[in-house]
């Protein structure tokens, strides 16, 4: 049995928008685009690999795409040795009993006219779990039970339950199928800061008891930091940075990662930290365009950064997208400390080693 769960490679979702008159007269084809572009990553089992960034740069569209609710353009997906892609009918509702998502909004996720005990029974029965009567009705005393719910609360209605309530629940349904991969799109950002941390505690002991692989998908970077065990940022489509997290909080290797660090309340006092922050805000037109889509907001922009950088292996199990990357001796950390704060002259930097 292999250690790799899930294996993403070269995935691409585009989305087609509307053709204009102008397209319509020239009889050209919609446009696309692509909202996700070539993201490669693996997950091993029993493995929580966190995939971080700011609204808008992809990460729930590939979380999607992945489990085919938003179907890819391009690219393949590969769960336990099968092709998600090429699944149809009955193979592909046997691979969604193994991989679930947990959705962001509890409460939209929710049938607001179905009380939980139902809601849970329906996914019982469409999975042809257990058997009619009592024998699903302990099914889901059970499952409240696993995600720190009591009996009472099978009879209520979500509008009856807090936010908190109602994300137990929808862990509850996830996990009524024995899934082996839960993908977590943002599943504490609706939530109250003392509630997240329930939350969070909540799936840690979930996966520590079923052996569970997760997908968190998240943009606040402190929320995952004790949690995942590797993280990969992504921008505007595409990973930028991926490693271990301890690795990748300590000595980022991309900009971008730093500035998001930076934005962690209580971690941007150093004058690293207060320098690495983005500049204006994150720009779609330049998915497509020559050159490094983060430049136009990079404190460390040089020259180079004007033609595409290409994703290099570092070290460490490491991985970063920017020029400066490839200089050993390169730490965002450092090379933000010396700008000014507040500065917003380009700092002087010498030009990177080449790769080649």
């Amino acid at each position: 049995m292999s250690d790799i769960l899930l294996e993403v490679r070269g995935l691409r979702v585009e989305f087609v928008g509307r053709r204009s008159y102008s397209d319509i007269a020239a009889r050209r084809a919609a446009k696309a685009f692509a909202a996700v572009r070539g993201v490669d990553f693996e997950i091993r089992r029993g493995e929580t690999l966190a995939l971080v960034g700011e609204s808008g740069s992809g990460k729930t569209t590939t979380a999607r795409g992945l489990l085919r609710l938003t179907e890819p353009a391009a690219g393949s997906v590969t769960f336990d040795g099968i092709d998600v892609r090429k699944a149809d009918g009955s193979e592909l509702r046997r691979l969604r009993e193994r991989m679930q998502i947990v959705f962001q909004d509890p409460y939209s996720s929710l049938n607001p006219r179905i009380a939980v005990a139902a809601a849970l029974a329906e996914v019982l029965h469409v999975h042809r779990i257990g058997t009619k009567g009592r024998d699903r009705r302990e099914r889901v005393i059970a499952l409240l039970a696993d995600v720190g719910l009591g009996p009472e609360i099978a009879d209520r209605y979500p509008h009856e339950l807090s936010g908190g309530q109602r994300q137990r629940v929808g862990i509850a349904r996830a996990l009524a199928v024995d899934p082996e991969l839960l993908v977590l799109d943002e599943p504490v950002s609706a939530l109250d800061v003392s509630v997240q941390a329930q939350i969070i505690n909540l799936l840690e002991d979930i996966q520590q008891q079923r052996g569970l692989a997760y997908l968190f998908v998240a943009h606040d970077l402190a929320v995952v930091h004790h949690t995942a065990d590797r993280i990969a940022v992504m921008y505007l489509g595409e990973i930028v940075e991926e490693g271990p997290v301890d690795a990748v909080f300590d000595h980022p290797r991309h900009p971008y990662t730093e500035a998001l660090l930076a934005a962690i309340p209580g971690e941007g006092g150093g004058v690293g930290r207060r320098a690495g922050r983005a500049r204006g805000e994150l720009r779609a037109d330049l998915a497509d365009m020559p050159g490094c889509p983060f430049r136009t907001r990079c404190p460390l922009r040089h020259d180079r950064c004007e033609t595409t950088p290409p994703f290099v292996q570092l070290d460490g199990g490491r991985a970063s997208r920017c020029w400066l990357a490839t200089d050993p001796t390169f730490d965002a950390a450092e090379a933000a400390a010396a700008i000014e704060p507040g500065d917003a002259s380009l700092p002087d930097l010498p030009a990177p080693a080449d790769p080649s």
